[in-house]
């Protein structure tokens, strides 16, 4: 059940690479811009060569920071609960904040204000803008809903168990108090019969209340952490579509590239932009405690989509026109819907739940350990945007 509202959420994340796609093509009048990638003479068997370099390079450092939190799980200094892994993920939630707003924000603009797009609202109204918050509220509505559902379906089926429970245990302690006084009745006199009854009566009320001490103590410590768990798993699968969402444009865009020189920078800032984001990703998925199965297909979807995008940016580059104004517009409404969902996910659903935890909040160190670390993260992405 859980895997297949997983491939939902994935069916719903791979739309954008359709979208995408279905508009990179240029206008049937060549649009604007259409012989640019013609008048560059890019070296297109040097560009081939960085590409699929490009695809390896991503693939590979996208599992590798996907993966580490992970596989940490089997280290004790990586554990969820441990330091270590709040300094990660605090870096990592730095890193998705300044893609939002260095990276994705600035391009969806440029593309929303193009040149290109004479016609329309697009220069009168800030649509970049507007789709960021549109994204950052939507998230918000799917984060509290679905988080809510799922909280209500486990409880009612949680309460059903846990009445069950209750039932066997009172049906069990009544025959054990029938079975006492059947056996004691033969040998006492009915002087001591009412002594003998009050005896077994306060017994196995308090063989009752034990059982139910019991099982409220263990379902209610099993609560806490399955609805724990049932937050993150929400919070993965969203913070998931919002990265996938700017993987599949940046995919495209590099692989329907033919200039070396745009391609070669792109390489190596895409290969650490997967990487960090992976590890906020894998973060994620550690605390949500998936199963097996679900964990390796959100980690392949993870990876995989960026160089997907690649090898669909290679075959479209032909009648690839970035600056035509479908593509624009579709680029530009895409990544800044994107902006408003990693935003959101950043400071909210990373950065806020870490930052007020009560164990961070009780220890002077950590609660700075975890702040330079966001910093660092959201100064060193900061500055890859010079190259990409």
């Amino acid at each position: 059940m859980r895997s297949s509202r997983a491939v939902h959420v994935f069916a719903l994340a791979a739309v954008p690479l359709l979208l995408l796609a279905s508009a990179a093509r240029a206008d049937d009048d060549g649009g604007c811009g259409a012989d640019g990638a013609a008048s560059q003479g890019g070296d297109r068997a040097r560009a081939k060569a960085l590409k699929i370099a490009a695809f390896f390079s991503i693939l590979v450092c996208g599992a590798l920071g996907c993966c580490l939190p992970v596989l940490g799980r089997r280290v004790p200094a990586l554990r969820a609960d441990g330091d270590v892994f709040f300094l990660v993920k605090a870096f990592a939630a730095g890193v998705i904040l300044a893609t939002g707003f260095i990276h994705i924000l600035p391009d969806a603009f440029d593309k929303l204000t193009s040149e290109c797009l004479s016609g329309g609202p697009w220069k009168s109204f800030p649509f970049a803008g507007f789709g960021a918050m549109v994204g950052a509220i939507g998230t918000l509505v799917v984060d509290t809903v679905a988080t809510g559902y799922f909280t209500r379906v486990h409880f009612k089926n949680s309460a059903g168990a846990g009445a069950e429970a209750v039932s066997g245990a009172a049906v069990g302690d009544e025959e054990k108090q029938q079975a006492a006084v059947a056996s004691a009745a033969p040998h006492v006199d009915h002087d001591h019969d009412h002594d003998g009854h009050v005896h077994m009566h306060t017994h196995a009320t308090h063989g009752h209340a034990h059982g139910s001490s019991a099982l409220v103590a263990a379902v209610g410590s099993a609560e806490g952490d399955k609805e724990h768990a049932l937050r993150h798993r929400v919070i993965a699968q969203v913070l998931e579509l919002g990265i996938v969402v700017h993987s599949v444009i940046i995919g495209i865009s590099l692989g329907a590239s033919e200039d070396p020189s745009t391609i070669k920078p792109l390489v190596v800032a895409l290969s650490f932009h997967q990487m960090f984001e992976g590890m906020g990703l894998g973060g994620c998925i550690v605390q949500a405690k998936f199963k097996l199965r679900s964990i390796v297909t959100m980690v392949l979807f993870f990876c995989l989509t960026t160089p997907v995008g690649i090898l669909v940016g290679i075959g479209i580059s032909s009648v690839y026109n970035e600056d035509s104004p479908k593509a624009l517009i579709v680029e530009g409404i895409l990544n800044s819907v994107a902006v408003g969902i990693l935003i959101y996910m950043a400071l909210v659903d990373l950065l806020a739940e870490d930052f007020m935890n009560p164990k961070v909040q009780s220890r002077g160190k950590l609660q700075l350990g975890i702040n330079v670390s966001m910093l660092v993260g959201a100064g060193l992405m900061s500055m890859l945007a010079k190259w990409a």
